[in-house]
């Protein structure tokens, strides 16, 4: 079992930034890629930004590249997302998930480990 615990959400303006965590417990955080997806009201759950296991190789959705970035700290077992230059469009609950494998997976039935997510409020 992997435990994952998102934070970092909030309102901000758009334009702002927001840094989202998300800290894994429960096994060898090394052992899984990353992925960040996110869910808006109406909408259906969305691919974002994901990173292998070692964080040598990283995947982003078109509509948060150059704008995201995602990161891993194996030592204190967290994955991070950065997200500049906020749109409205933004706005969703963001959740962290593990895969037990290398590959940073876009298709979200590959991670089999879920957090409870995090809201982030993009106003205009």
């Amino acid at each position: 079992q992997v435990q994952l615990v998102e934070s970092g959400g909030g309102l901000v303006q758009a334009g702002g930034s927001l840094r989202l965590s998300c800290a894994a417990s429960g096994r060898t955080f090394s052992d899984y890629a990353m992925g960040w997806f996110r869910q808006a009201p109406g909408k259906e759950r969305e691919f974002v930004a994901a990173i292998s296991w070692t964080g040598g190789m990283t995947r982003y959705a078109d509509s948060v590249k150059g704008r995201f970035t995602i990161s891993r700290d194996n030592a204190k077992n967290t994955v991070y997302l950065q997200m500049n230059s906020l749109k409205p469009e933004d706005t969703a609950v963001y959740y962290c998930a593990a895969n037990r494998s290398w590959r940073p997976s876009v298709v979200g039935n590959d991670y089999a480990y879920w957090g409870q997510g995090t809201q982030v409020t993009v106003s205009s």
